[in-house]
């Protein structure tokens, strides 16, 4: 049994790659199409054509997707071996024996596989390096990636405070209980995350208006990313200024930020590595 396999069995780490296996599914032009829109959008380049991206922790395979679509030349990694068989499903599906999209199954927090990659135009991490179980250190690993004057775009959790906490009880216990009694976290977690909303869409005459709609701006699907926050685990948080503070010491000027004020969430970040001064 690999060290992965052990860990989701021991229930210190959620299985999100069977999770994205179920979301490939549901996977559409219109999703793609959406994904490579987010990329472009923070990025603020229209096309990546010529340009190398590094995609750490590729889950589902999706922004790998996106950023081979948009022209580059894309590097996908992931821990989870299932992640990793649905990034090659993609590949296989959209972009089958092309040379210029590599995939491999490796982890941020090993430094000796890091140290085999080189240094790309393009760094992409979303919502992956909290769940790393390290997740400072695998900050300060991947910084090394960036090409000179490249872009480094980060998704991470928000810290609540008191709210993060009890999300971390909530994702430790979930993955703890047996398969069969998981519903007694999931359900009431559920209800907390979403009840509000489809109360409120009632209300306003719109039922499961926001639920039918989500994923307007990334193409991903509500229902698993609502297994992937309940049972998302590790799980770290940090502030945005923290984060900010962090990439400057260490040569990174902030080009884009985009948080989700004091909520649940992730607070999304693109860093330059300035050039060095002559």
């Amino acid at each position: 049994m690999s060290l992965h396999a052990r860990e989701v069995a021991s229930g210190a780490r959620f299985a999100f790659g069977k999770n994205w296996r179920e979301f490939l599914s549901a996977l559409n032009e219109e999703r793609i199409a959406k994904a490579e829109a987010s990329l472009q959008l923070m990025l603020a380049e229209k096309k990546l054509q010529g340009k190398s991206f590094l995609d750490i922790g590729s889950g589902s395979g999706l922004f790998s997707l996106a950023a081979r679509r948009l022209g580059a030349r894309v590097h996908s990694f992931d821990y989870d071996p299932d992640s990793v068989a649905c990034t090659r499903e993609l590949k296989r599906l959209y972009f089958a024996e092309d040379a210029n999209w590599q995939i491999e199954t490796g982890s941020a927090l090993d430094q000796n596989y890091l140290d085999t990659l080189g240094t790309f135009d393009i760094v992409y991490s979303w919502g992956v390096l909290h769940h790393t179980g390290a997740m400072w250190q695998a900050l300060e690993n991947v910084h090394a990636l960036v090409a000179p004057h490249g872009k480094l775009f980060l998704a991470l959790y928000n810290d609540q405070h008191r709210a993060s906490r009890r999300w971390l009880w909530v994702k430790k216990t979930y993955n703890r209980l047996p398969r069969g009694l998981k519903f007694i976290i999931f359900c009431p977690a559920f209800a907390r995350q979403w009840g509000p909303t489809m109360i409120r869409d009632l209300l306003r005459g719109k039922p499961f208006h926001t639920w039918r709609t989500y994923g307007s701006e990334r193409g991903m699907s509500a229902w698993r990313d609502v297994k992937d926050w309940i049972g998302g685990y590790p799980f770290e948080v940090a502030k945005p200024e923290e984060i900010f503070s962090f990439y400057r010491q260490r040569g990174f000027e902030l080009l884009q930020l985009k948080t989700c004020g004091a909520g649940r969430g992730c607070n999304e970040f693109v860093f330059q590595r300035k050039l060095a001064a002559h």
